[in-house]
């Protein structure tokens, strides 16, 4: 079974800023003001940020452009990390952004020393690629551990519970004039769902079709916010959700 690191190597790094709509300052600034409505925010000098899964970086400027001194940056693609150093630079944040090439697990020991972040964010639907409930219930653990008293945890996932049948099983990611990404889902069983992306691309006249086919996890909003508490966090009222994703928000309590 291909995984979602692989499925990204091989298929859809060169092409998520497409997926995102091409233009990613347009998108981090979506993301500051959906992080600053949820109380997201440095409170002092040095106040750091994370951010798992950072992809080509749409969060982790938003995080910079907050005004958090250091945001780490973590993701298993070295492709997307290096166009996130180039939309930082055109960003002019620089100076707060540093890159890691790790895997969401096995990364937060590494960036960030117990209780000391501000803020831990793992968006863009990043949670799902994890294999299993029982590493999600090991990353939140982590971050739990991870964070300052007060801080924040910021997840966006799709909830893929409910299961789509027929025609409605083919989703249409983004189309324009010589590229458009199509997925199909195929249900698995309660836990997983088998993602299958199509994506044609045309050049000089002629089109060409690239498949690619990874898992990702089925995981019940309220069981997310369950496994959320039994790490020690408090779940915040939910916030009103991003289309397609649902947002779970929580904090570290002061001690």
């Amino acid at each position: 079974m291909t995984t979602a690191r692989a499925h990204y190597d091989r298929l859809l790094a060169t092409h998520y800023t497409w997926m995102l709509g091409s233009d990613i300052h347009a998108v981090a600034r979506d993301q500051a003001a959906l992080l600053q409505g949820l109380g997201v925010r440095p409170v002092a000098d040095g106040d750091s940020a994370i951010d798992l899964g950072s992809g080509p970086g749409p969060q982790t400027l938003a995080l910079a452009h907050l005004g958090f001194s250091t945001v780490t940056a973590v993701d298993t693609s070295r492709t997307l990390l290096d166009e996130l150093a180039v939309h930082a630079e055109t960003a002019g944040v620089t100076g707060p952004v540093r890159t890691v090439c790790a895997d969401l697990l096995d990364a937060l020991p590494h960036v960030a020393s117990p209780g000391t972040a501000t803020a831990i964010i793992c968006m863009g639907d990043t949670l799902t690629h994890l294999p299993s409930r029982a590493d999600v219930r090991s990353l939140l653990d982590s971050v739990a551990y991870a964070l300052r008293p007060g801080g924040h945890l910021v997840v966006t996932f799709r909830d893929l519970t409910g299961e789509l049948r027929g025609d409605d099983r083919f989703l249409s990611v983004r189309s324009t004039e010589d590229q458009l990404l199509t997925c199909f889902l195929e249900y698995v069983d309660e836990d997983t769902v088998m993602v299958h992306d199509l994506l044609h691309t045309r050049s000089e006249g002629e089109w060409s079709l690239r498949v690619g086919t990874y898992p990702k996890l089925r995981l019940p909003s309220d069981w997310l916010s369950g496994e959320a508490r039994r790490a020690g966090l408090q779940v915040q009222h939910p916030a009103a959700d991003p289309p397609g994703l649902r947002i779970l928000h929580a904090n570290k309590p002061n001690r």
